[in-house]
């Protein structure tokens, strides 16, 4: 897009804040100076967490007050234009945190139903996102065979273990088969859905999996 084209569709469309919705002075990008200031940003080792299957998780913010209104925005109410924003934060925490770590990035996916229902698959945006602002490219290595109860609807660790187990497929067990792999979502809880994808990964020969998402909720 030409320098004229970019300025015109901000005087039609003022670029906003992803998180809070304000206009964005001069200069700014995605945030405002509030929202970069204030938003519950975790940092060293805050920002990570062990899981079951994988290395490690990383996550730029904490799932709570304007970061879980705007990822519901996303998710929800059609804004996915937010993936660009989003994919920036995560791009750094994985530069701060797994630098030299992976040798591929993929994605936790959406079931065929859930993407036809929503129009796109969040993590896939978001993950591309990312990989283009780390000079890669995501790539598909799992698919979610089956749909299942959104995770944020059930209580308890162990229910949320069982509604994904054994939902995702492998895609291209060679392509991932002893490399490292950096799998990205918007939002670990418990962490039972990207246990169940390393476990997967696991099982197709990835050597290692470590992930990064948006946000964090616990």
């Amino acid at each position: 897009m030409s320098g004229a084209a970019a300025k015109l569709l901000d005087l039609l469309f003022p670029p906003k804040c992803v998180f809070c919705g304000k206009l964005l002075p001069t200069g700014a990008r995605h945030l405002c100076p509030r929202c970069q200031k204030e938003l519950p940003w975790l940092t060293e080792g805050a920002a990570e967490q062990k899981g079951e299957f994988f290395s490690l998780c990383v996550s730029p913010l904490r799932y709570e007050d304007k970061v879980r209104d705007s990822i519901r925005r996303y998710k929800f109410q059609g804004r996915r234009g937010y993936h660009k924003a989003y994919g920036l934060l995560v791009a750094q925490c994985v530069r701060d945190h797994l630098a030299g770590s992976y040798d591929l990035i993929t994605w936790v996916p959406l079931s065929d139903k859930r993407k036809r229902e929503r129009g796109y698959d969040q993590a896939f945006l978001l993950a591309s996102a990312a990989a283009l602002e780390l000079g890669e490219v995501a790539v598909e290595t799992l698919r979610k065979g089956r749909d299942t109860a959104a995770q944020s609807g059930l209580e308890g660790e162990a229910e949320r273990r069982a509604n994904v187990l054994g939902a995702y497929t492998p895609v291209d067990a060679e392509l991932v088969e002893g490399r490292r792999v950096l799998l990205i979502d918007d939002v670990v809880t418990t962490g039972s859905t990207l246990s169940e994808c390393a476990r997967m990964l696991r099982s197709m020969g990835a050597a290692d999996v470590v992930c990064a998402t948006l946000a964090r909720a616990h």
